[in-house]
């Protein structure tokens, strides 16, 4: 249905019994956040807490604000959200890939092409909800998510920035960039904190700005219809409206206005207004991230605050973001399901590309290829799945990619997922001393600190093709048991040994310890073991396989961290003849993992017991 605002929504929800209120006070400073997380890991319904307390900076006369979480907590719950537009996003988006079947089939597409009137934002409506109060930073509900957090953070908001050189709401940018309200440098009321990662539009108009030495006028928008939100975070082409996908995506138009020369979304709860000047940074973070580590303070833009904004009984959406898997992990799998075939029609040879979410998203990708190069070729080997390589790897935020692991089955049978399933092929066909591809001195995810510097470090890929060479064992074979400094092997999946080992100190001690293990096992029958873990607590790995994914491929920097046995350089071609070796140990220069505080923990559990808003929920 199409929803005017964020309250229509979260009425539908608790309708159809997908919401629960919390009418008990809560503190927004990490009790909010540690309700939120535990309802989200029992796949529990969005939450509405309507006794949020004020913090002791606000002059806000009226009730504290009401917030609002786990809206898209699980993907059944969004489905449901756009129930009504859904499919037809879906086919509005394989039209696009494929205009003629619009001609072809003229009537079968004639809802598809209703719904896109939608698309076009409604400029000035009568009714601008949003512009009923003005009110200031500190009147805003102001969570803390993680301990170690700089400050409170907004984390569901809409960046809208306009191109200066080419104004208009047709050109801008609408993107999901966290801000910090308060903490640090910050002057409270005055200044907040804007954080941007690599390839994100925003800085396509600030880099326009600064290079005419004028501000940036910026408006972030929070709340309102939930299509807004996922526009936010959807990976549209650059010089597509991000308002126009949530016109159709909503079922309503994007309604707008200005406002002291600042665009202001009309239906949202909340908008906040400022202006960032050329080179005007300030300290910003920590702030416990999706990889499941804490983003480090580093200079990051400016906002000057020019205005905010709430309209009447405002509700102030936010989630929590940490070790995956989190509420965000729903967004992306509702990307996935709306963009079905986007990808392999943007990248010729493509069947799939999956993003792993148990390893923190862009630190790993896993790709199903073609291989038509060679057809005449006795010898399968990877030569069309190399050039696919490098395309996905050039490609928007898949360039962002740590870890590309890439196949192709003739028979058209694999998938991505069952992850293990996906690896387990790869790991039957690979050829170590030819498979293995670096990218070195490259950019990364600005959020991943296995690298050399921020957003700096390596990429790798794994591209196997071919017959079946060896059977992976399903049991910790008899090499690895009594080596010397590396205990406690375990099985982490088929083919997949973990090993612990004293704590990592240097690069140069690093070293000198894969050369024991490879003297250790270099004379080892290991042709049925594809990868061997170096980790800090091998049972932990081992445990499940979202703990090998989050610890192997968020923990390495494949230059520095991937070795082998037997490996080798050949015109500077580097391979390995026995298996691969990742060290995959925590790093002095690594961010400290994101953890739940006992003491908060034990506080909430007053909302669970008996009488409390949350009894019964956690089923």
């Amino acid at each position: 249905m199409a929803y005017k605002n964020l309250e229509d929504c979260l009425l539908d929800l608790e309708k159809h019994d997908h919401l629960v209120r919390i009418k008990e006070e809560v503190d927004p400073y990490l009790e909010m956040a540690a309700i939120h997380l535990r309802v989200y890991e029992a796949k529990g319904p969005a939450i509405l807490f309507e006794n949020v307390k004020k913090s002791p900076l606000s002059t806000y006369a009226g009730a504290p604000f009401r917030a609002a979480s786990n809206i898209f907590g699980t993907l059944e719950r969004s489905k449901f959200i756009f129930r009504d537009t859904f499919q037809l996003v879906q086919q509005l988006i394989a039209l696009k890939g494929n205009p003629m079947e619009a001609i072809k089939h003229p009537f079968k597409n004639m809802s598809a092409g209703l719904a896109a009137l939608k698309a076009l934002p409604l400029k000035n409506p009568a009714s601008k909800p949003v512009l009923y109060q003005e009110i200031n930073i500190a009147d805003l509900p102001l969570i803390h998510h993680w301990p170690m957090d700089g400050g409170a953070f907004v984390t569901l908001p809409q960046v809208y920035t306009e191109d200066i050189d080419k104004p208009g709401i047709m050109q801008a940018n609408l993107g999901m960039y966290r801000i910090q309200l308060t903490g640090n440098d910050y002057a409270l009321n005055k200044e907040i904190g804007l954080h941007y990662q690599l390839h994100r539009g925003i800085g396509i108009h600030q880099s326009k700005a600064n290079k005419k030495g004028m501000p940036l006028k910026v408006s972030c928008f929070v709340g309102g219809p939930p299509s807004h939100s996922l526009a936010a975070v959807m990976p549209l082409p650059e010089g597509i409206s991000e308002m126009t996908f949530a016109g159709v995506l909503g079922g309503r138009r994007f309604r707008y206005a200005y406002q002291d020369g600042f665009a202001i979304s009309t239906d949202a709860d909340f908008v906040i207004t400022g202006e960032v000047y050329p080179n005007e940074n300030k300290p910003e973070g920590p702030f416990g991230d999706h990889l499941g580590y804490y983003s480090l303070q580093h200079p990051f833009p400016l906002m000057r605050v020019h205005k905010v904004f709430a309209k009447k009984n405002a509700i102030w959406p936010f989630t929590v973001v940490g070790r995956p898997p989190q509420e965000d992990t729903s967004f992306g799998e509702l990307i996935h399901e709306l963009t079905g075939a986007a990808i392999p029609q943007e990248i010729p040879g493509v069947k799939e590309v999956h993003a792993v979410d148990a390893a923190g998203v862009h630190p790993l990708l896993l790709a199903i290829g073609s291989e038509r190069y060679t057809p005449y070729m006795p010898t399968k080997q990877p030569a069309e799945l190399l050039t696919i390589a490098n395309h996905i790897l050039g490609t928007g935020q898949l360039s962002l990619a740590k870890f590309l692991f890439i196949t192709a089955d003739d028979t058209n049978q694999l998938r991505t997922t069952p992850i293990q399933t996906y690896f387990e092929y790869l790991f039957e066909r690979i050829d170590y001393s030819r498979d293995i591809h670096f990218h070195t001195n490259t950019t990364i995810d600005t959020l991943d600190y296995s690298g050399t510097s921020i957003n700096s470090g390596s990429k790798v890929v794994f591209a196997a093709y071919g017959d079946k060479k060896r059977e992976l064992c399903r049991d910790v074979q008899a090499a690895f048991k009594n080596l010397q400094a590396f205990e406690n092997p375990q099985l982490a999946m088929p083919g997949v040994i973990a090993l612990q080992t004293k704590p990592f100190t240097d690069y140069a001690s690093a070293h000198k310890e894969m050369y024991v293990l490879n003297e250790l096992l270099a004379n080892a029958d290991l042709n049925k073991v594809a990868q061997i873990i170096i980790c800090d607590n091998s049972s932990f790995v081992a445990e499940k396989l979202n703990n090998y994914l989050w610890v192997s491929y968020t923990r390495c920097n494949p230059s520095h961290d991937i070795y082998g046995i037997s490996s080798f350089i050949e015109n500077k071609h580097w391979g390995c003849k026995g298996p691969v070796v990742i060290d995959a140990r925590i790093k002095p220069h690594h961010a400290p993992p994101v953890e739940k505080v006992p003491a908060i923990e034990k506080r909430v559990d007053r909302l669970f017991d008996k009488g409390g808003s949350l009894y019964g929920v956690l089923k």
